[in-house]
């Protein structure tokens, strides 16, 4: 079990860097995180963004617990001034569990108290929110919809890792069926009804959830999927750019965003000696985004990028690139310390993952100057997080840094390097992933325990901390 983050000063850091041959930057210079930017014509007071960090803590029904808006005020009192809302699902059949949050008729007059106290958390803080972005992210979770699988493509690595069918029993194999032309098309109006009722509950953007292997995700990658949504290209991107055209059309005054993969990757999975390894594939690899088929551990953002490209004339204005599959080959998306308890130690050193978020958001940002770009990656960094996203901004390789973990730690992180230009030691996440092992716990009443930091939010999740390590005590080996 090696252990990884061992540096005490930035010489300590900048010594690692150059022994693993990566490129990771920093600057003492942090004033460059004050700075204003423009999104969809609208000004973003600083560089902050707090990605879509789901709690796992609505309603049954759909409606925002007790947790969802303790969390949202706690992020709008933090100072970042892009809140990314985290996923939504467009329908109830796409829910990835059954407290994930749910916008329509029913559930939309707690959305907007949810935006309300948000804002008004940050006035209290911030003394205006006239520069204050607050977006929701729109999602169908496809093969990992917690009910029935809703799968776009076979996939011979993913297929035996997709959760049983809960209604039938039934195992996602070569058997299972696909979700259908017409189910696909039929789909754009649950966006679209989505969208509208953000836009009337307050939010300044909606975000089309294209990452992590969701069902949009999948269609990316789905070159083996037979008709509309399947095999070339434009069939691939068919789907989402229906849904940008129907809510342009349906709101032209909504801001468009999109979280999107540009590295699928392959499944990783334990070896004997506890590290993560790579699945056994055959190439090509058929079925991915972002990859080299002949060598899918590698990066290719020739189709990433075309796609952007599109999206830009479609009018999408603002992105936010994350890597990898959760559920797959964690690793990827965020390089931690500690693996959850039923994970694999990281194959890699953590700081070649950071490094490797960073290097293709910049070559993103690179080729689309004028289009902003949210970076990932950043919470592994701890206490340098702060001067690696100066640096990122000050080399114009990234146009906002996004906070992902460390905001569960600690929601202000915004303010204490704006105020005391660093993060309060007392708080830093050091990616030891007790917010995934408690996300990943299901024996809950409700089918799913809330998720959080309980190493510095005792108050809220210590004791479901508690609870979930109990059952984990009683679950056999």
């Amino acid at each position: 079990m090696a252990r990884f983050f061992k540096y005490k000063t930035v010489p300590d850091l900048l010594e690692e860097n150059a022994r693993l041959g990566i490129d990771i930057r920093l600057c003492d210079q942090l004033e460059y995180l004050e700075d204003g930017a423009r999104v969809g014509g609208r000004l973003v007071g600083n560089r902050w963004c707090v990605h879509p960090m789901e709690g796992c803590d609505g309603e049954p029904d759909g409606r925002p617990g007790e947790l969802t808006y303790r969390r949202y005020n706690r992020f709008g009192a933090g100072g970042a001034k892009l809140i990314w809302g985290e996923a939504c699902a467009v329908n109830e059949e796409g829910r990835a569990n059954p407290r994930q949050i749910v916008l329509n008729e029913a559930t939309k007059d707690c959305f907007a108290k949810l935006v309300h106290d948000c804002r008004e958390h940050h006035r209290r803080a911030c003394g205006r929110d006239d520069d204050f972005l607050f977006g929701l992210q729109l999602t169908h979770s496809g093969r990992y919809s917690y009910r029935r699988p809703i799968i776009a493509i076979h996939d011979p690595l993913l297929d035996p890792r997709t959760f049983v069918d809960k209604t039938t029993g039934r195992k996602v194999d070569e058997s299972y069926p696909l979700i259908t032309d017409d189910e696909l098309s039929r789909l754009v109006d649950d966006y679209v009804k989505a969208a509208r009722l953000a836009r009337e509950v307050g939010f300044d953007f909606v975000d089309v959830k294209q990452c992590h292997r969701y069902l949009l995700n999948e269609l990316l990658g789905a070159r083996q999927r037979p008709g509309k949504y399947g095999g070339s290209l434009e069939n691939r991107t068919r789907l989402a750019r229906e849904i940008f055209q129907a809510i342009r059309a349906a709101e032209p005054d909504l801001i468009l965003a999109t979280r999107m993969n540009v590295f699928d990757g392959i499944p990783f999975r334990k070896a004997t000696s506890g590290d993560g390894e790579a699945d056994v594939f055959a190439s090509p690899v058929v079925n991915g985004w972002g990859m080299a088929p002949e060598n899918p551990l590698a990066v290719d953002l020739a189709e990433p990028i075309l796609w952007i490209a599109e999206m830009e004339r479609l009018g999408v204005s603002l992105i936010n690139v994350t890597l990898g599959n959760p559920y797959a080959q964690p690793h990827f998306g965020r390089p931690f310390e500690y693996p959850p308890p039923d994970g694999y130690e990281s194959p890699e050193h953590p700081l070649i993952g950071v490094d490797r978020h960073f290097r293709v958001t910049a070559t993103l940002q690179r080729h689309f100057p004028a289009l902003p770009f949210v970076g990932t990656g950043y919470s592994y960094l701890q206490e340098f997080l702060p001067q690696a996203g100066a640096a990122n901004l000050r080399d114009s390789r990234v146009s906002f840094v996004g906070i992902g973990r460390a905001s569960l730690a600690q929601p202000d992180v915004p303010l204490q390097v704006k105020n005391h230009g660093r993060l309060d030691r007392r708080r830093v996440c050091r990616t030891f992933s007790y917010c995934t092992a408690i996300m990943r716990a299901k024996d809950h009443p409700l089918g799913q325990f809330p998720t959080g930091c309980p190493p510095f939010d005792k108050e809220a999740y210590g004791d479901i901390w508690k609870d979930v390590q109990q059952l984990t005590t009683r679950t056999p080996k």
